[in-house]
């Protein structure tokens, strides 16, 4: 079960946005290796339209472990149109979130926040100076308004959104919205609010955020007033300068109220009442819940902003994994690049896909499309295509080249076919599984029988499997035995048109590649003629 925002921050730091992370290999639909290889945090970047940390917070936690349920998705995407289509709903949604993000900092500064001490002076955003009253009174006011904005909504139709509405809502149930809305009690038994109070007859203080006490000064004063009455002075006449002599009295005892009080008031009241919302699981759902309504709006932004056709894919359930994608483009290379150009693609029948080409052809760049493509759908965003029809994918892998580390043993092979293993083992028939180049480090006859074995072995397991490949053998060899899709990247006058086109490619740029670096043979030449 995944955590919620409160939670994932709860240990005593100021809260980062950046703090779920990809489930291990086999326990989410995105393993850290495929997080790293799809550049998802790059996708965050494009996609981050939320104007709340907690909003933040959400979407980056849907990136990083997406759901694989067809109907918590669903259901997602039916609350993304409502918000779209009804100009009242997003309205109120946007009002909501707009009202909220500019106080949400003062909550987690009183969760979250320094205190410097009596004479500190405040010098960062997470530094509390003096006794924690006015952040106290501001952290606390931001969610009574909150709740106060949901109370006032009216009732949208979708059932996620309402289950959102209701999970801001029912804070107002909790002891610890009794425990804001006061009063507050401090007692042998701790913090308690007016309802906990009940039937209990323990001695107990009660507590107010400022340093004016109209009780406690009224009982000061009346005993200053009753020692006067009964020890009459001419101290506390007024002098001819009309300076009262009193003030030798009055001053020391302000000079030490004021401490005496902020400091137990911050210790045994703000301190412990901080802890305890620290630690709510209601305070943590209301913040999930703001968090969540901010993430369909950022959706929503996302697509208008894209500034190319966009859609909510249609989302189906099946045995096995399939897409079509009708005029795809990259989330993030086509983010605000209309000249980017689409493809269309399909994985149905198909189990088998494989892609050759020559280098900067977009090869790679089509692959992270589709992965990118499928996250988005599983968080239940708009995706960058004309249409888009997908099944929801228990695991999405990516494979690339990986470089041994020096405490490998096994070299690169034994490097990447490791990972290939992991990959084969934790993926099924519902899984998209992508990977670039295999098998090398070795031969190329101990690459081929590799590879050759390993495909084989993902095609009868049944899961969509995309191959980029330099090697148009090995898809000879798969194409001849009819179970592969040959697709090729697309060159006109040897410079790439980003087209994925059908076909086997059996030729190679590498001088195109090495002229445009300036390390050709020419270039070599030059180089070795220059320094004689």
């Amino acid at each position: 079960m995944q955590q919620n925002v409160l939670q994932s921050w709860n240990d005593d730091e100021w809260p980062v946005v950046r703090k779920s992370q990809a489930l291990p290999t086999g326990q989410g639909v995105l393993d850290p290796s495929a997080f790293n290889t799809i550049e998802v945090d790059e996708l965050f970047d494009h996609l981050n339209y939320a104007g709340t940390l907690a909003g933040q917070t959400v979407l980056y936690r849907s990136l990083t472990q997406p759901p694989a349920d067809l109907n918590e998705i669903v259901a997602k995407q039916a609350a993304v149109r409502e918000i779209r289509d009804n100009p009242a709903v997003r309205e109120n949604v946007e009002n909501i979130v707009a009202q909220a993000a500019p106080g949400e900092h003062r909550l987690y500064l009183l969760l979250f926040g320094e205190f410097l001490g009596s004479f500190g002076t405040a010098r960062a955003d997470n530094q509390i100076e003096g006794y924690g009253y006015k952040q106290y009174r501001r952290g606390i006011n931001f969610v009574l308004n909150l709740v106060g904005a949901i109370q006032n909504s009216g009732k949208p139709q979708s059932p996620y959104l309402q289950s959102v509405f209701d999970k801001i809502g029912r804070f107002a149930d909790s002891h610890d919205y009794s425990l804001m809305v006061g009063p507050v009690y401090n007692s042998e038994q701790g913090i308690q609010s007016k309802e906990e109070r009940k039937g209990s007859f323990a001695p107990a203080t009660l507590f107010r955020p400022t340093l004016f006490k109209p009780l406690l000064l009224g009982l000061i004063a009346a005993a200053i007033w009753g020692v006067l009455k009964i020890f009459p002075s001419d101290m506390f006449q007024f002098s001819k300068d009309g300076i009262s002599v009193a003030s030798v009295f009055f001053l020391p005892l302000m000079l030490a109220y004021i401490p005496v009080i902020g400091g137990y008031d911050r210790d045994n009241c703000i301190i412990p009442l901080r802890e305890r919302f620290r630690r709510s699981a209601a305070l943590g759902e209301l913040l999930d819940g703001l968090g969540q309504l901010d993430e369909l709006l950022a959706f929503i932004k996302y697509a208008e902003n894209y500034g190319s056709d966009t859609v909510l894919p249609e989302l189906h359930d099946g045995e096995s994994h399939s897409l079509q994608l009708t005029e795809a483009k990259n989330p993030v290379l086509g983010n605000k690049n209309p000249d980017y150009v689409g493809n269309d693609f399909a994985m149905d029948e198909q189990r088998l896909v494989c892609v050759t080409g020559p280098n900067s052809g977009g090869k790679t760049a089509f692959c992270k499309t589709v992965t990118q493509i499928q996250l988005l759908a599983q968080i239940g965003c708009y995706v960058p295509a004309k249409a888009a029809r997908l099944s929801v994918a228990d695991r999405i892998f990516y494979q690339a080249p990986e470089i041994s580390h020096l405490d490998d043993g096994e070299g690169r092979f034994g490097t990447e076919l490791k990972r290939t293993r992991d990959i084969f083992l934790a993926s099924s028939a519902k899984s998209l599984v992508v990977l670039d180049e295999m098998a090398e480090g070795t031969t190329f006859e101990e690459k081929m029988q590799s590879s050759i074995d390993v495909l084989d072995g993902f095609y009868r397991k049944g899961n969509s499997t995309i191959l980029i490949t330099h090697n148009h053998q090995l898809v000879d060899v798969f194409v001849k035995r009819g179970i592969a899709v040959p697709k090729q990247v697309e060159f006109a006058d040897e410079q790439p048109t980003f087209k994925l086109i059908d076909g086997i490619s059996r030729i190679s740029h590498a001088d195109r590649v090495a002229k445009k670096i300036g390390f050709s043979k020419q270039d070599i030449d030059q180089y070795l003629a220059q320094s004689r």
